[in-house]
Order: structure tokens, then sequence, then C-alpha cells
């Protein structure tokens, strides 16, 4: 079998757990994680036997679906490159990787903390099977698993006891049925938009693919990363009632948060359209240089209810109020407004006194200003 090409089947042992339950270790030690291998392999031999002609590998580490739907799919292509390295027969070719002196053999198969609450907690494996078995063993797992794949109820028990926690469900999903599941769940809040750049960049990422969110900003997947129209480009395009433009101007840049947390969770950059540089936690745009025929810069914070300062502004006031806008930013989290306004008095050379407008101050055309009046 060593000689042989080896095609690598990804698989996933989901656990539900039940309601406020969250695991006493995000990972199992080598021991634990041998023992559940063993167990799990009994569980998918019982579903698919010719499952047994391949090798099984395991990581024991509790992942969130976010960390294993990146790019490349770092967790599985790390286990498979660790279980190809064992020599044929180790564990009768059941193989498992945990933590030893507290940590798991290769950093993409550690689990992070901030991500570790979640409802649903996810135990990576792949079948590494000979290229003639691969096709046929794929289609029966995709088959199988779907109708009949809940683990057996010694797996479930030693989760359990193991993990400290109660299981709702525990079982084996193609990762092609953790990716229809995950579409679910955001399609479910609204977030259909989001998936579609998620899955090309996962499935086909040498293709493009464009996409309006529900509120109407335009997203586009290219080259490993997601370009996203500005706001103030989005505000532009917009006819109303100043109030009202101003209203749905808040609730483009909640939706813009939304998809920035998400996408960063996916290891997904976050760009500006036209911008090369990705989002540190926020988004820039700079228009213009200062004008010494104005006022010195100044920066402008415009807020809106429950979501804090939704943009900063950097302006210059002229003669008989007019106001020249020079850069916009947009914090995408509330700890990037400090950053975000360092680096706009870095690059006007201004202090960072930051005006609070109190409200989304819109000017005369509709669009992101400053006041004509200096601020007290």
């Amino acid at each position: 079998m060593e000689a042989q090409t080896l095609i690598a089947l990804p698989v996933v042992l989901a656990l539900e757990l039940s309601a406020s339950d969250t695991p006493r270790q995000r990972t199992l030690s080598r021991d634990e994680a041998a023992e559940l291998a063993a167990l799990v392999a009994a569980d998918l031999h019982a579903l698919v036997p010719q499952v047994d002609e391949a090798r099984l590998a395991l990581a024991g580490a509790l992942f969130d679906a976010v960390e294993l739907l990146r790019p490349g799919f770092p967790v599985w292509g790390t286990l498979d490159e660790l279980a190809r390295r064992v020599p044929r027969g180790h564990l009768e070719n059941v193989v498992a990787f945990g933590t030893h002196e507290g940590r798991m053999p290769a950093q993409p198969l550690e689990p992070e903390a901030i991500f570790a609450d979640g409802p649903m907690r996810l135990l990576p494996i792949s079948l590494l099977a000979p290229e003639a078995l691969a096709e046929s063993l794929s289609e029966k797992l995709e088959v199988e698993l779907v109708g009949r794949g809940e683990a057996g109820a010694r797996t479930a028990d030693w989760l359990m006891r193991t993990l400290g926690v109660q299981l709702e469900h525990a079982r084996y999903l193609s990762r092609n049925d953790l990716l229809a599941l995950t579409c679910v769940q955001y399609e479910h809040v609204n977030l259909a938009p989001l998936w579609t750049l998620l899955e090309a960049a996962l499935l086909t990422p040498y293709r493009e693919e464009s996409t309006l969110s529900a509120r109407g900003l335009a997203l586009r997947y290219v080259e490993g990363r997601v370009e996203v129209q500005s706001p103030s480009g989005w505000l532009r395009e917009q006819r109303g009632e100043v109030g009202q433009r101003a209203h749905d101007f808040a609730g483009i840049v909640f939706e813009l948060r939304q998809y920035a947390a998400l996408l960063d969770a996916h290891h997904l950059p976050l760009v500006l359209v036209d911008r090369a540089e990705p989002a540190t936690g926020y988004l820039l745009e700079a228009f213009a240089t200062a004008d010494s025929g104005y006022d010195a810069p100044a920066l402008y914070a415009h807020e809106a209810p429950g979501l804090g300062v939704v943009a900063v502004t950097v302006a210059q006031r002229g003669e008989g109020g007019r106001a020249r806008v020079l850069a916009h930013g947009y914090p995408l989290h509330p700890r990037a407004l400090g950053p975000l306004v360092a680096n706009l008095a870095d690059r006007y050379a201004i202090a960072s006194d930051l005006h609070a407008l109190g409200r989304i101050m819109l000017d005369a055309d509709g669009q992101l200003g400053a006041p004509a009046d200096a601020l007290h």
C-alpha cells in the first residue's frame, strides 16, 4: 500500500452538545486519541466495510466549522501529511494524533480558544484510500453517512465520559455534508451571499465570484481574497431622504462587520475594491492629501445607536464653511477604532483627537461629510 497513490477522503465526527455544555478540554492526549480512533474505525467499518482497506487518521482535537472550512483545508491537509508518514501496520492501519506535553504535533491541529464555545464540536478524520478504491469508497461514504451516520453507543459514551459533556447527537459527516450544513446555517441568518464567496474560495479558488449582500453591498472573490465595495461608494448610489440614507448607511456598516468577522474566522482576507491592503480590523479609503488653503485636517466620528462609531472622516474646513473630505475609515470591531484613528492621525500628521458627531452626518449631496463650523 505504501507504494500506491493514496487519495484522502475527508470525514468529520460532529458532536452536538446539550445546551450550555462545554467540553472540559479542546484536545485529546495521544492515548485518548488512539482509544477514540479505534472506536471510530469500528463505527465506520460497520457502515462501510471497505474502510478497512484505507488508512484511517484522526486528530484528537475539537474544532469549530470555521476552523475546518478555510482555503486549502489546512487542518485536513496537515492530518493527511502526518498520516502518510506513519509506516503501514501501525495500530492496524489506524493512526491517531493527540497531544504530547500539552501540544498537538502541528500548529494547524491546535484548536483556537476563541471558537471553543460553539454548540457543535468537530473532530477531523481522514481516510487515505488506494487510488483504485477511492472513488467507490467516497460514493459509499456519501450515501451511508447521510443515512446511517450516527456514532455507535460505545463511541458516544466514551466521548461523554472523556469530555465531561452530554451529547444530543454524535454523527459522522463527509466534508461535503459539513459544507452543506454550514451553507444552510448561513442562509438561515441571511448570509447566503457570504456563503457564495466562501464556497468559491474553498472549492474553486481559481475562479472569480461576485455577489451582492442582502442590503446591496457589492462583493467579489478573486485570487484568494474578497474585495468589497466601500460603504461611501454604496452611499453614492442611493437615493431618497437624508434621514433614511443615514439609517441605511448604518445598516450597511453593520452588515459589513458581520461579513468581516466571518471572513476573518475563515481566514479569507477582506480588502476594499482597488485597495491592496487587507483589513486589519478596519477598512480605510484615502481620497486626497491636505491642502494648505484649508484649515488643518481634523477627525470626525460618525455614530449610530447600537453600533458606536461606524465611520471616521478626515476633513478640512475652508472659507464659507466648505468642507473638504480627505479620507474615510470604517472600524470593523470596537477594538479597531484606536488603531484606525492612530493610522489616520499619522497619515495626515495631525492630533488624534476624535470629534464625536453623535450621528451620521451627510453633506448636501447625501454623502459622508463634516461640520461646517468648528466643534467645541
